[in-house]
């Protein structure tokens, strides 16, 4: 099951587990880990952002990391199969075998919450408190980045209009506005209409703050200073010449760091059994690296034994990113890797489905399962290509049967030689994951394996495409359009060639064909464009057009969501 469903035999929603729960103070959740009042920023009872002091004393006070597992997924059905409600139950289930374990996730944009897939913070017995903050304003990091954004495009609006002394050219204006809804209608607008007094009319439109480059500024940041240089070197267009202008060269890097000096502090709650969560940032997993705050991680890891993070997406986009971008720009090494599995996603590759039909997936099939085999298998081989060892977890949802359960816990153990586990954590809580906790401490302690990354940043940037797309995608070839070798060109002569680089593909498979199911082989992937990420400090790769602003599903979550005269708020779940 995952967030927001009902079980059998009338299974309480997430709102209602969460009601019922019994929470500490976040002081006394955080205190074990060895922080105290002082280090805390509090926003209530419940959740509080770490200060920066305490954050320098951790850093140097010496304490070695503790082991970083990372949640990934084969590739999904449109709905997920559970990575976040894993991460929160696996550390969970690391305490229950005691082990001391905290866990780490991004934060939800609303966008999502109110559109297709309503709350996102884990569900039933293992999701993080307060859920409905989490999944609403929480503690401001959004709004403080949705302002941060439209300042810089708004000083770059400015500079036109008072002269444009450096020679900005209108058409090549990279940095758009954003807004945290998803809406439609902004995605191409024009701007400056009114006559002279209102500014210079040109084509501009919005963005998802989520897929804003500022978010992923702010998730891949050290600390205040570091925020700023990564601030500065933004590049929000180009001039006549085809100079980068950079945010630094619009006078606004003081004023952005200023609207994110306390979004840059990590959020820490606590799941359902108490665990401690730390829970900041949550950039896209196509145009950027799709992973929670580094210095999240840097904190969380050093202050327990183990960590438990997730990447966005499958495998192929969200563990590839990690590894090749998160782990190069944090200095991070993983311990291990969960591979979150489902009877209905390996079914929806074994039936090659698509568009997804989720009702029909619900009836037993055993060989439509082993079907799906295809896919689990490239996942697993690309991810031991890191040097890490795999545990596959079997996320159970209720239309399980015992028989393809079975079949696929066979298959990784028998086939692919890999230890596997059933997960029932949504409905158990941290108990529901004791095997796949008990499996993974195994495995680390048995691993004699040294990490490594796919690729050399000094190699070229089609190297570097070329070989993600060929390990990692099954490709046979890529191909670069005009545009895009010019492109390459460019970053070259700008110097953008030794930075690792970010692919935008389709999620929906492991290739660029969103309704290819299994593993295709002998297809060419197409690249439309390639543009830096200066801030951050990768590359863009796009292998077809990206919707960064979604719009509204027929039916939008936000449809159902209602809040009565005691406060008690329905439909976000």
């Amino acid at each position: 099951m995952t967030s927001g469903d009902e079980g059998d035999g009338g299974f309480p929603t997430d709102y209602e587990i969460a009601q019922a729960a019994e929470t500490e103070h976040i002081a006394d959740v955080v205190e074990p880990l060895g922080l105290g009042r002082e280090d805390l920023e509090l926003y209530g009872e419940d959740k509080a952002k770490v200060t920066f002091d305490a954050i320098e004393r951790i850093r140097s006070s010496g304490a070695e990391d503790g082991e970083v597992i990372l949640v990934t997924g084969m590739t999904p059905t449109p709905l997920g199969e559970g990575k976040t409600v894993t991460t929160v139950g696996l550390s969970q289930a690391l305490n229950h075998v005691g082990e001391d374990a905290v866990a780490a996730i991004r934060e939800p944009s609303l966008g999502p919450v109110f559109g297709v897939k309503g709350g996102a913070a884990g569900g039933g017995y293992s999701q993080v408190l307060p859920m409905e903050d989490i999944n609403l304003h929480f503690t401001g990091d959004l709004h403080a980045l949705t302002a941060a954004h439209n300042l810089v495009a708004t000083m770059l609006d400015n500079h036109l209009k008072q002269g444009n002394e450096r020679d900005v050219d209108v058409n090549e204006v990279s940095w758009p506005r954003a807004i945290d809804m998803n809406d439609r209608a902004l995605r191409e607008t024009v701007i400056g209409l009114g006559g002279s007094v209102t500014g210079i009319p040109r084509e501009d439109g919005f963005i998802l703050t989520a897929a804003s480059e500022m978010m992923a500024v702010l998730c891949l940041a050290e600390d205040l200073a570091d925020l700023k240089r990564r601030v500065a070197r933004i590049v929000v267009a180009y001039d006549e010449d085809g100079e980068p202008i950079t945010v630094d060269d619009v006078d606004a890097t003081g004023a952005v760091a200023i609207l994110l000096r306390d979004a840059l502090k990590p959020n820490v709650v606590q799941t359902i059994e108490g665990t401690p969560a730390f829970v900041h940032g949550g950039p896209f997993a196509n145009i950027a690296h799709g992973t929670n705050s580094l210095v999240a991680d840097d904190v969380a890891a050093k202050l327990s034994d183990y960590l438990v993070t997730e990447a966005g997406f499958g495998s192929d986009l969200g563990a590839e990113k990690f590894m090749n971008v998160v782990c190069r720009l944090g200095d991070i090494e993983p311990s291990a890797v969960t591979l979150v599995s489902s009877v209905r996603a390996l079914k929806y590759h074994g039936q090659d489905m698509w568009p997804a039909d989720l009702d029909a997936l619900e009836a037993e099939d055993v060989e439509a399962v082993r079907g799906g085999f295809e896919n689990l298998d490239a996942h697993v081989r690309n991810l031991r290509k890191f040097g890490v060892p795999v545990v596959v977890a079997v996320n159970r949802f209720p239309s399980d049967t015992d028989a393809e359960v079975q079949a696929v816990l066979d298959h990784c153990r028998d086939e692919l030689g890999i230890e596997a586990a059933e997960s029932t954590v949504f409905q158990d809580g941290g108990p529901g994951g004791a095997a796949l906790a008990e499996a993974l401490v195994g495995a680390i302690e048995e691993s004699d394996e040294e990490f490594r990354h796919l690729y050399d940043l000094d190699a070229s940037i089609e190297e570097k495409i070329e070989t993600i797309a060929t390990e990692i995608y099954g490709a046979e070839s890529v191909s670069f359009s005009a545009d895009a070798m010019d492109d390459i060109d460019r970053m070259n002569e700008l110097g953008f060639d030794d930075v690792p680089v970010v692919m935008s593909k389709t999620f929906h498979s492991l290739s660029d064909d969103a309704s290819r199911k299994g593993a295709p082989t002998g297809w060419e992937l197409d690249i439309q464009e390639i543009y830096p990420s200066a801030g951050a400090g990768f590359l863009v790769a796009l292998t077809s057009d990206v919707l960064t602003l979604p719009g509204l599903p027929a039916e939008p979550a936000a449809a159902n969501m209602d809040i009565d005269d005691e406060g008690n708020i329905s439909g976000l779940f």
